[in-house]
């Protein structure tokens, strides 16, 4: 039971980061019909622009936290007008390979200015350790859950309350219809990018502050898409309920049987969703008629 209890916390912790890299996806799928290859650089970048605005410049977390947010909204408007927007009607094969390029370009540009040794810097949540249910959990992983739970009800409330986010939604749903009631679908497409940047900066902020600042959190991004493909990749519950489930089986999977299949794993339910349920758990079920 003790096992059962640690693995859990674990699990949720790693799922609670996966909803919020799969959100960006998610957001920008829903927006612009884009499949963003980059998502797990976009984590990368913003894992190592706190990196540098908190170790590097010495700000404090908050203001560093800030200057995060901005240059991730800058990259996510840049990358939409400047790469993806003169891309608009064309096949979507190009489109995805341009994402490709701008992941490995992204993911260039990173090594050539802090290299690939990997980065310490100092832990921003607390290192200690709490009792669960009698077990021995670290502090950070719960508080982990809790940060990304707040972050992901907000955007919920957004999308939901707001005018940009209902403009969002109904973007998502018709952009003819949306043209016609005089909403900017180029700057629901550009906002989309920018939310997407900035839920992988959290993203990524977070799995460095649990391990380190380091290259392999791009490959943490490809859990990105067993998770959107369970949940559903235009279904922003979904995200939670795939980046949770994936979380969890990696977990379980590693503790009560080998670590190397608990890497594989998230894959093997890929296919198997693929096979059963194309459209995930939340997905929306579209038919074309031709």
């Amino acid at each position: 039971m003790n096992t059962f209890i640690s693995l859990s916390v674990y699990g949720l912790a790693d799922g609670a980061i996966l909803a919020l890299a799969a959100l960006g996806f998610v957001l920008i799928y829903k927006a612009t019909r884009v499949i963003n290859f980059a998502q797990g650089e976009f984590l990368l970048v913003g894992a190592y622009t706190f990196y540098t605005a908190f170790v590097l410049m010495g700000l404090p977390w908050i203001l560093a936290s800030v200057v995060g947010v901005i240059v991730a909204v800058a990259l996510g408007v840049v990358v939409e007008r400047f790469v993806l927007r003169p891309l608009i009607g064309e096949h979507a094969i190009s489109v995805i390979m341009v994402t490709i390029g701008l992941s490995a370009v992204l993911k260039a540009l990173v090594q050539m200015f802090y290299g690939t040794s990997v980065r310490e810097q100092p832990k921003i949540l607390p290192t200690q350790s709490v009792e669960v249910a009698g077990v021995t959990v670290p502090l950070n992983r719960l508080l982990v859950i809790v940060i990304a739970g707040v972050v992901l009800a907000a955007f919920t409330i957004f999308f939901r309350k707001s005018r940009h986010g209902i403009a969002m939604r109904a973007v998502a749903d018709d952009q003819q219809a949306a043209l016609t009631m005089g909403i900017s679908v180029r700057r629901v497409f550009a906002m989309a990018w920018a939310l997407a940047a900035v839920s992988a900066l959290i993203a990524g902020v977070l799995l460095s502050d649990l391990s380190a600042v380091e290259q392999g959190i791009a490959s943490f991004g490809l859990i990105v898409f067993p998770v959107v493909i369970l949940g559903g990749l235009d279904s922003v519950p979904g995200t939670i309920v795939g980046g949770l489930t994936i979380g969890l089986l990696k977990q379980y999977v590693s503790g009560y049987a080998d670590p190397g299949l608990a890497e594989v794993i998230p894959y093997v339910v890929l296919v198997g969703i693929l096979l059963v349920r194309p459209y995930g758990i939340f997905g929306e079920t579209r038919i074309e008629r031709v």
